[in-house]
């Protein structure tokens, strides 16, 4: 290989209306509003098909992006994928700023689940108003720790594992067990 990649420029998504995305992320999340552009043909397809491509500051560099498409069908979302996989985690400085958030998200009626312990990072979860699941989270102060404790010959063991099995491998249920501790009881692997 003769390149390697950088950084992630920008993260897009399709919203249903772009002004009300913009002030729901200034509002909710508190990102400022960065650059818009707009065209009538697509600059890589040349294609017919108005948009508007909105770009907000997610902190260090980091730009989500979105496009408003009005002359597509309604959007809607992969049927056969549960809404807890497809999601976007931001990163806050710490348990401090989660909690501030997910009182500020509740107090204008956004429904918020967790706090959630993912052993090396602590996270709520909410959806924007186009329906895309959103992350907030931190590190957890043993996340070093923890992750140093997972080495290289383990993440290619537990991937072959789950390539020939389609199970779980146990190796990393550390991280999860406070998390998951009742829920183990109820049903435990395998069952």
């Amino acid at each position: 290989m003769t390149f390697k990649i950088e950084k992630i420029h920008h993260v897009a998504y399709r919203c249903k209306d772009a002004k009300e995305t913009v002030e729901w992320y200034k509002k909710y999340l508190n990102m400022d509003f960065i650059l818009a552009f707009a065209e009538d043909h697509v600059p890589s397809t040349k294609a017919f098909d108005p948009y508007m491509h909105v770009f907000l500051d997610a902190g260090n560099g980091n730009v989500l992006a979105f496009f408003e498409v009005p002359n597509q069908p309604e959007m809607g979302f992969d049927p056969n994928t549960p809404n807890w996989v497809q999601h976007l985690a931001m990163k806050v400085k710490d348990r401090d700023a989660l909690i501030a958030a997910k009182k500020h998200l509740e107090e204008n009626g956004i429904d918020v689940v967790g706090v959630t312990n993912h052993g090396i990072f602590h996270s709520i979860y909410f959806f924007d108003p186009n329906g895309h699941r959103m992350e907030l989270t931190y590190d957890d102060i043993t996340s070093e720790e923890k992750v140093s404790m997972i080495t290289e010959e383990m993440k290619y063991e537990m991937l072959d594992e789950w390539s020939r099995t389609k199970r779980a491998p146990a190796h990393t249920q550390f991280l999860h067990a406070a998390e998951l501790a009742e829920a183990r009881e109820v049903a435990p692997a395998g069952e």
